[in-house]
């Protein structure tokens, strides 16, 4: 079991004891119960909570911070793809072939 050291204001060092007496706890079992809690994905509120804790933990979750921020593209750009993306082989038609 590892140790760690930490410096706290005292006003919160009364309200953590307090805390843990209050559900019967030893001080060291609340604090490390609350920090788990802060780091465990798995005790998010709701299932796209825990999801997106696991997510960040293996480096996969990317985090938009400032949506304002994201530049919106180019409006030809966009009339353009939309053009190129209407040409080609419907999707229905390959379907059909493979089933014959």
């Amino acid at each position: 079991m590892a140790q760690l050291t930490i410096r706290i204001p005292p006003e919160l060092a009364q309200e953590l004891k307090s805390a843990a007496s209050d559900r019967e706890m030893s001080l060291n079992g609340y604090v490390s119960a609350v920090l788990e809690a802060a780091v465990d994905p798995d005790l998010g509120e709701t299932e796209v909570d825990r999801l997106r804790g696991r997510l960040k933990r293996a480096g996969l979750l990317e985090v938009v911070t400032d949506q304002a921020t994201t530049a919106r593209p180019d409006s030809d750009v966009v009339r353009e793809s939309r053009s190129v993306a209407g040409r080609g082989r419907q999707l229905s038609d390959l379907v059909s072939e493979g089933r014959n």
